[in-house]
């Protein structure tokens, strides 16, 4: 037999729950004894799970659940004056070993003073930063995150 040549009925027969014992759906017609499913009406909101925090809530604050965004690292403002270059950006700060790799965010904080006109080139700075550099003549200017270069796999 295939699967064009079954013959089925169209229209199966609703089942009417509710209509006594004797019709298979009685009493409590399948709804159970009491309880928040066995009411008419409005019913819990998908992932509700009864005043409990629902999964998809308590999920993420499970052991094993962390960000896989890589967090800036802070240089600071009474640091620049050490590095003796007219512009400073993640290569030169690489260079200088106060970040791991060039190629790492890095956000420029307000800590110790900045003597020297300097043109920072980073993907973040405080506001109290970027004041501190105006003040010694320098100046801010926010870029994207230097990105590696792709090489491709050997076949």
């Amino acid at each position: 037999m295939k699967y064009h040549e079954l013959e089925l009925s169209k229209n199966r027969k609703t089942k009417r729950v509710g209509r006594g014992i004797s019709a298979g759906q009685g009493k409590t017609a399948g709804r159970g004894t009491k309880g928040q499913g066995a009411r008419t009406g409005a019913k819990a909101k998908p992932g509700f799970a009864g005043g409990q925090n629902p999964l998809m809530q308590a999920l993420p604050k499970l052991p094993g659940f962390t960000s896989h965004r890589a967090k800036a690292h802070n240089v600071y403002t009474g640091q620049l004056d050490a590095l003796k270059a007219k512009v400073v950006d993640a290569q030169v700060l690489a260079e200088a070993g106060l970040i791991a790799s060039a190629f790492d965010r890095v956000k420029l904080l307000n800590k110790g003073d900045v003597k020297t006109a300097v043109t920072v080139k980073l993907s973040g700075a405080s506001q109290a930063a970027i004041a501190k550099l105006q003040e010694a003549g320098g100046s801010f200017e926010k870029v994207a995150r230097q990105q590696r270069t792709k090489v491709e796999k050997k076949k």
